[in-house]
């Protein structure tokens, strides 16, 4: 058995098709993510890949919608995401493909 630490992965970034990660592949990005109440993360959208969300603890907010532990929310290629974390949250993400890079800001 192999053992790792999340911390040792990039931002709770540990399955997809970069370094460091437990298993490298192009198929799909799973993260572990923690984001801080108030924390100031940036409008974007992806064009290849679509996310599949679950927020684990916390309440934020997202195109409008107030979402609470236990919520599933899903982006579609092209969808914006413009996240307001209400209080600190844990989220677990999937990514399907991996596609590094495939992060577009919108100003």
């Amino acid at each position: 058995m192999k053992t790792h630490k999340l911390s040792e992965m990039y931002r709770g970034w540990f399955i997809g098709d970069f370094e460091p990660s437990i298993l490298r592949t192009e198929q799909f990005e799973v993260g572990y993510l923690s984001h801080a109440k108030g924390e100031n993360w940036p409008t974007h959208f992806h064009l290849k890949h679509a996310e599949f969300n679950l927020l684990v603890s916390g309440q934020m907010k997202i195109q409008g919608k107030n979402l609470f532990s236990g919520d599933i929310f899903i982006l579609q290629p092209g969808e914006i995401s413009d996240p307001e974390f209400i209080t600190d949250c844990q989220i677990v993400c999937v990514k399907f493909p991996s596609v590094p890079g495939d992060k577009y800001e919108v100003f």
